[in-house]
């Protein structure tokens, strides 16, 4: 007896529709991420323009720092 790897028995609307769901929930965080990137990327650069720089871009990181023991 062969079993087809593409049947999902009497449940397949709702697994269909679950992945669909997810693919859709997961593609639109991917797209909002993509979207706050380029907007804190613009953010950032008119800050510059301005004249305001970050203040991590001047100093050194404490926690990059080695210390000695």
């Amino acid at each position: 007896m062969t079993m087809n790897p593409f049947d999902l028995g009497p449940h397949a609307g709702f697994i269909i529709a679950s992945y669909v769901t997810t693919f859709g929930i997961v593609a639109g965080l991917i797209l909002w991420v993509l979207i706050d990137r380029a907007k804190q990327k613009s953010d950032l650069a008119d800050l510059e323009a301005q004249g305001i720089k970050r203040s991590a871009a001047t100093s050194q990181d404490p926690a990059s720092e080695e210390t000695s023991g």
